[in-house]
């Protein structure tokens, strides 16, 4: 599972379960932590070592925040540096791994996948910290708004893993799916500044049910049962290699903001009844 703020209702649920958590360091911390290892070393003892019947397995400090959030982006190494400090010294690091999220707006190139490359140059530090720590880089991969925002050239079936045939070709790598693709060029842009070992970790991917351009109960189904199928298989440029992924997201966020599509994501309505039917074997 992911949460995106140490809730403590939820960690004392998910204690004892042997469920896998990646748990974000909320944005509004972000500054203080940057700045300030003790207040790093409160937040792990609070929310980390304070639940020792909870599998942490990666922290996420920060969501989307390079280049969506420039005002933050600045205190995303420093508080990585510091909360990794902390998780040192609480004897967690061969446990627990730290990293930041990013989403496709973190590259600046894209197509081919190959061309792949970083829109900010502080994530070439982001990224030496990650291999030198062993870490993987948190990539959310949305195909869903690729297609939304260029459907005039590509197509629903290679959005949707439902192309019979490669559709992009870049050298020596076949690309039938859109997915694919989009990580192979996050793949990509890490070769660039030296990041050939950090393993990529796709912590959000899904496709909205409802409430706007393409959003089904059909193709919302097709794309998360589809995805569970394929990320077995990794991807042209890692083949062989699972991919670790989180489907985004467990429920219906009905009280979000912002476009109708935002609030249909789920595999689950807010009364816990499935939206559609889906299998995770």
């Amino acid at each position: 599972m992911r949460i995106y703020w140490p809730d403590q209702n939820i960690l004392q649920a998910l204690s004892g379960s042997n469920i896998q958590l990646i748990l974000d360091v909320p944005r509004e911390n972000l500054q203080s932590i940057a700045s300030d290892p003790s207040a790093a070393h409160d937040w792990v003892q609070n929310n980390i070592v304070a639940f020792s019947g909870v599998s942490f397995r990666y922290i996420a400090v920060g969501n989307e925040l390079i280049p969506e959030h420039p005002d933050l982006a600045q205190f995303i190494l420093p508080a990585m540096q510091n909360i990794q400090g902390a998780i040192n010294a609480a004897g967690l690091q061969s446990q627990i791994k730290v990293s930041t999220a990013v989403s496709g707006n973190a590259l600046g190139q894209s197509y081919p996948p190959s061309a792949g490359a970083f829109a900010s140059d502080s994530m070439g530090s982001i990224v030496q910290f990650l291999a030198s720590n062993e870490a993987p880089l948190l990539f959310n991969v949305y195909p869903y708004f690729a297609y939304k925002g260029n459907s005039a050239q590509i197509s629903l079936d290679y959005a949707l893993f439902t192309s019979n045939s490669p559709v992009v070709h870049d050298g020596p790598f076949d690309y039938q799916n859109l997915f694919d693709a989009m990580v192979d060029a996050a793949y990509a842009a890490l070769e660039k500044v030296g990041g050939s070992n950090v393993r990529i970790v796709v912590s959000e991917s899904g496709w909205p049910s409802a409430g706007g351009f393409a959003a089904s109960v059909d193709n919302a189904r097709t794309y998360n049962q589809n995805l569970i199928g394929h990320v077995s298989q990794g991807t042209p440029r890692r083949p062989g290699s699972g991919i670790e992924a989180y489907i985004f997201a467990m429920f219906n966020e009905d009280q979000k903001d912002g476009e109708e599509t935002e609030r249909n994501f789920g595999l689950f309505y807010p009364n816990k009844q499935p939206v559609y039917p889906i299998s995770f074997t």
